[in-house]
């Protein structure tokens, strides 16, 4: 847990302060408004014995592009701390997607939509800050609500080109209540396939709030171990700025 703790610090210090589903690895199907966008500062760092890695902060914005679709760019500085190495740190892969809602939520069921992603390697594969070549990442998401509690999940399919890589499926459900009428508490568990011959799949879990300082400025924060798979643990903190309806 000290540790655990000092990665928040440097997360804290690291970024002014990410959500794609933010602050969870999950996602949902509500794309931003139609001529609207919000703005995502966050900082993301995993852990496994002997390596600490992840996004020093990112720069994510979306837009509503047309009804029920928005744009999604992520530019991340990323870094790679292995132990007994210098760290490194620089332009990660930046991001580009689609979100398309195809179908609303009504009494009787979920809402849905598409986020096909292109992940471009901007970043350095040799100094572990990217993959090296394009990947591309094709999901499907639904969302219900009842009352206080919202549930959303479902995943996609990473096609990883390159030699050693392998293709591989993520899959995750989530589960929140609004407790306050400024905070919201949740949690998630999700499963990463095998992204290269011989590494281990994985299974995590998060525990997270989103807590509205504002109707504009959100504070954004999960943290959760690897539950099952190599040992490890994750922690996310960001800030998220939305423009509020109607203007």
């Amino acid at each position: 847990m000290g540790r655990l703790a000092a990665l928040l610090l440097a997360a804290a210090c690291l970024a002014p302060l990410s959500r794609a589903g933010a602050p969870y690895a999950t996602d949902d199907p509500e794309p931003v408004d139609y001529r609207h966008f919000e703005i995502y500062v966050a900082s993301l760092a995993e852990h496994t014995p002997g390596d600490t890695d992840g996004i020093a902060t990112s720069f994510e914005i979306n837009y509503g592009i047309l009804p029920d679709t928005h744009l999604h760019i992520m530019v991340p500085l990323a870094f790679d701390a292995a132990a007994g190495e210098p760290a490194r740190a620089g332009v990660g892969d930046t991001e580009i997607a689609v979100k398309r809602r195809l179908i609303d939520e009504t009494e009787t069921h979920p809402q849905v939509a598409v986020y096909p992603t292109v992940e471009l390697p901007t970043g350095s594969s040799a100094r572990g800050l990217g993959a090296g070549h394009t990947q591309v990442y094709l999901p499907l998401w639904m969302q219900k609500g009842f009352g206080k509690w919202t549930t959303y999940g479902g995943g996609g399919y990473w096609i990883n080109p390159g030699a050693g890589n392998l293709n591989w499926v993520f899959v995750g459900w989530h589960l929140e209540r609004q407790v306050l009428p400024n905070l919201s508490i949740g949690a998630e568990v999700y499963h990463e396939g095998s992204r290269s011959v011989g590494a281990a799949p994985d299974t995590r879990a998060n525990l997270g709030l989103v807590w509205d300082l504002s109707e504009s400025s959100h504070l954004l924060a999960s943290a959760g171990p690897v539950v099952r798979g190599p040992a490890g643990y994750q922690v996310y903190l960001g800030w998220q700025f939305t423009q509020p309806t109607g203007k």
